[in-house]
């Protein structure tokens, strides 16, 4: 293949709502309900099938974070870098994305748990919804070492993390952009694989096993090999069509080795390579399904637990007084897949967009108050 095919020609495609990006984003947000269920039917599927089904979330994991650190490199890298949108303002337009949903899910659960002992329900596993892990988690503390944090809407742990990296994104941004993009790709490599190294040393175990209670330590130097990632993909042109094959070529291997075994950093290279795919490859018909479905996926990924528990809470009991068949049982487990879709897509329409609508317009309101400094415009913090 010509050396073309990699040059350093700066004309990446840019991100685009509808594009391959976004299917992914829906696609991994799919394989987390399924990973989350897969334990719930009569025979859990990784007993089942295949183990592949209880150590997805290692994979679907690890693709968030490094999506996460890709996608806001790209999006507001530039303008954070140029000054153009503040730490401050970085920081409170991420929180204020994640925090609304959050305590929303959190409180339902106190209220469904609450209400279902009123009734004479108690939870099958009372062990995971200990009011004195409660404070951490509504606090999204949880993934600082601070005690607690564990149970209720347990998923959350990774959002915990990432607000820790949205504070440490401006900071590793401006070392970042002084590097050329052979440096920060090897510096991305090389700090997970130092860090994972140092875990090894210290604790005995690889990185992405790190307690949940200390998930920032897991989640920051995937977030950052995001970043490199996308500042190479920024700085480095790709070809498309090199771009689309290795790209499946990865998305091949990471299938491959899974059957086998988890294989964390084949599969962690893997990720890497189809999430920098997804952005060489130009999208000349942006779809707005697929959009749609992207801008779902974070409701689909804060609300599918609460949903699980809920629905199987439900259904455990009409399964043990009606002695259901398996079949039944199959069809329930089904039933509650499609009502994590259904919930998430009515979240997301009915209370987490006019939420995040009335915040959009505080951050403008709040943006157009501030005064000019330096003679430059205000800030936006539409990105």
């Amino acid at each position: 293949m010509a050396w073309t095919a990699i040059s350093t020609r700066n004309d990446t495609p840019p991100i685009v709502r509808g594009g391959w990006l976004d299917a992914l984003r829906f696609i991994v947000a799919s394989l987390i309900i399924l990973h989350h269920f897969q334990g719930a039917g009569p025979v859990p599927l990784a007993e089942g099938l295949h183990p592949v089904f209880e150590r997805g979330g290692f994979l679907l994991t690890n693709f968030f974070l490094i999506d996460s650190g890709y996608v806001l490199m790209r999006v507001y890298g530039a303008s954070v870098a140029g000054g153009r949108l503040t730490t401050g303002d970085f920081f409170l337009k991420r929180y204020l994305r994640v925090l609304p949903a959050h305590l929303i899910m959190v409180l339902s659960l106190v209220v469904l748990i609450v209400g279902g002992g009123a009734l004479g329900f108690s939870p099958r596993a009372p062990e995971w919804f200990r009011w004195d892990q409660l404070p951490a988690q509504l606090t999204l503390t949880q993934a600082f070492g601070v005690p607690g944090g564990l149970g209720w809407n347990a998923p959350s742990w990774s959002i915990s993390a990432l607000i820790g990296c949205y504070l440490a994104f401006p900071w590793i941004l401006k070392g970042l952009v002084r590097l050329g993009p052979w440096s920060v790709l090897a510096l991305g490599v090389g700090g997970y694989l130092l860090v994972n190294q140092m875990t090894w040393a210290l604790l005995g175990y690889p990185v992405y096993q790190m307690p949940l209670g200390f998930g920032f330590i897991r989640a920051l130097p995937l977030f950052v090999l995001g970043m490199a990632l996308a500042w190479f993909a920024q700085q480095v042109r790709i070809a498309p069509r090199l771009a689309g094959w290795a790209g499946i070529g990865a998305a091949l291997l990471l299938a491959f080795v899974q059957y086998f075994d988890k294989h964390a950093l084949i599969s962690l290279a893997c990720i890497s390579i189809i999430i920098l795919a997804a952005g060489a490859v130009p999208t000349p018909r942006p779809s707005k399904w697929v959009e749609k479905a992207a801008v779902v996926s974070f409701s689909m990924f804060i609300s599918n637990e609460v949903v699980r528990i809920a629905w199987f809470g439900l259904a455990n009991v009409a399964i043990a007084k009606l002695a259901l068949p398996v079949a039944v049982q199959w069809a329930l487990w089904g039933a509650g897949g499609a009502a994590a879709f259904g919930f998430a897509f009515l979240f997301h329409i009915l209370i987490d967009t006019p939420i995040q609508n009335r915040i959009r317009d505080w951050l403008k309101g709040r943006s157009r108050s501030r005064p000019m400094v330096a003679g430059q415009p205000v800030v936006s913090l539409e990105g």
